[in-house]
């Protein structure tokens, strides 16, 4: 009887994933650079399942942020058919942005549920965002270095080994993967983390048991068009140390 009961939510749970609803639209890039020069940017959504409504909107990074974004999406609403791409296009008002580095925010494009009149059917509203970064006109420094010039130093605080991070660019910068090595050992340090403009932040660390040489980072960092750049760097104590591209 149990085994009969088992089979059967196991049955069940097929039934339900089946009828389930699945994500049918993508996004052409996993982030959008606005580069301030220009009135607009945009992203191409493709809808690769049956007809669709999608409905895009835009919020800060920081949630909790006030007011509202200076920008517009348009359009804000759309049906795509099977197989139909459409262009959405984020607009800059032209004011309310700080011109002296760069600023993010998210995009997000979710696809609404259509009204259905089955009990048995699980509707799945998926939503997609991808971060917007904003570059004002007239930035002197090359984003492509901001990656380069982050500053990496090893604290002692209330005994505990911490890790501080700035970044004193005009641009924001993601690493991810980060893991301290000491010899063959590691201890994995960052799994995502994005750093603004001018800012610190201080993240614990356990160091791997003591081995020979200085501890040496190594981490990814995400670029402009998503993919992936490796770097490391030795830590020098409390003394601040810049990173080397890994090769990568």
């Amino acid at each position: 009887m149990k085994a009969k009961r088992c089979a059967a939510g196991a049955a069940l749970a097929c039934a339900l994933a089946a009828s389930a609803s699945h994500a049918s639209i993508s996004l052409s890039t996993t982030r959008l650079i606005f580069e301030g020069k220009n009135k607009e940017t945009s992203v191409t959504v493709t809808n690769d399942g049956g007809d669709a409504l999608i409905q895009a909107w835009l919020d800060p990074v920081d949630e909790g942020a006030h007011g509202q974004l200076p920008f517009a999406i348009t359009p804000p609403l759309a049906k795509l058919a099977a197989k139909q791409q459409q262009l959405l296009r984020v607009l800059y008002e032209g004011v309310g942005m700080p011109a002296d580095r760069e600023s993010a925010f998210w995009l997000n494009v979710q696809e609404v549920p259509q009204t259905v009149h089955n009990d048995n059917v699980l509707q799945l509203a998926v939503r997609q965002r991808i971060k917007v970064f904003y570059r004002p006109a007239g930035l002197s420094a090359d984003p492509q270095k901001a990656p380069g010039n982050l500053q990496w130093q090893l604290n002692q605080d209330a005994g505990k080994a911490m890790l501080r991070l700035s970044n004193p660019s005009l641009y924001h910068v993601t690493v991810v993967d980060a893991k301290v090595h000491v010899g063959s050992a590691e201890e994995p340090v960052i799994d995502a983390k994005m750093i603004a403009p001018n800012s610190t932040v201080a993240v614990p660390v356990k160091l791997p048991a003591a081995g020979a040489g200085a501890p040496e980072l190594r981490y990814d960092v995400i670029n402009d068009f998503g993919g992936r750049q490796s770097y490391r760097v030795t830590l020098h104590g409390s003394q601040p140390s810049t990173p080397v591209s890994a090769g990568n």
